[in-house]
């Protein structure tokens, strides 16, 4: 059964405030999108990605990604008006090709999600149907209906924070669309596939994430991601450092 991401970068990205949509700002001059695909392209466990955008950019998409060999990419195709519409239409993008398959959501201003995290999506949906990204919560969680006081004070222990990918087998998901859309067709109330779930009783199994995994919505967290990344070129510098150190020592033992 093949194991397919279905990326989703048709933001237009208001609460960014950029000329262009947030998954085409560049990061160590490579798109943000790119960067997500990538992660998805050199994964062993995934055999194809589908990739959502504004209608508009589909053009400059494709060109992405033969510029840069992402091979994986199968379909480039328009998102729709809201973000579990699009989910919809690349579900059945999806549906066009596959009888069943493992489906990876995920957002395409989320590039850095870790290799671990990917594959233990994978086979928790081959072990429970289902894998739900997430992390676990290290701020105080605080209840507020009116967001004027505290209503409620959850245990941190017990809450987590979703993120994404979430990832199901195609017809799970793709039936659960199809019966929301009959009686919701808005989504009203919807927030991820996680939600869309859980409303109709299927129980959603949790995968560890990795913190770093942010999505990019605003200027702070742009900032975030230039942040992690320059941090992992500092940790490949000092690892190059230290490599480069262990082999001068190692010939100072020869010479001796």
């Amino acid at each position: 059964m093949k194991k397919i991401a279905i990326i989703f970068a048709g933001g237009a990205g208001q609460r960014m405030g950029a000329e262009i949509p947030k998954q085409f700002l560049k990061v160590q001059g490579k798109e943000i999108l790119i960067h997500t695909l990538e992660l998805f392209e050199s994964n062993q466990n995934i055999d194809e990605i589908y990739v959502a955008c504004i209608k508009d950019y589909i053009d400059f998409v494709n060109d992405l990604v033969k510029k840069y060999n992402v091979s994986k990419v199968k379909r480039v195709f328009p998102g729709g008006i809201t973000g579990q519409d699009s989910i919809f239409i690349g579900l059945s993008e999806v549906k066009k090709d596959n009888d069943n398959a493992i489906v990876l959501i995920h957002d395409g201003v989320r590039p850095l999600v870790s290799e671990e995290t990917i594959n233990s999506c994978v086979d928790s949906v081959m072990k429970y149907g289902s894998a739900i990204t997430t992390t676990p919560c290290f701020e105080t969680p605080i209840k507020s209906v009116s967001g004027e006081s505290v209503e409620e004070m959850p245990e941190r222990k017990i809450m987590y924070t979703a993120q994404a990918p979430q990832c199901f087998y195609l017809n799970d998901i793709y039936e659960m669309h199809l019966k929301e859309r009959k009686i919701n067709p808005n989504y009203d109330g919807i927030v991820d596939s996680c939600g869309l779930m859980f409303k109709n009783g299927i129980k959603c199994h949790l995968v560890e994430g990795n913190r770093g995994n942010i999505k990019v919505t605003t200027p702070e967290d742009y900032c975030t991601l230039l942040g992690n990344y320059a941090s992992v070129d500092y940790k490949q510098l000092l690892e190059l450092e230290e490599s480069k150190k262990k082999q001068e020592n190692e010939k100072k033992l020869v010479l001796k």
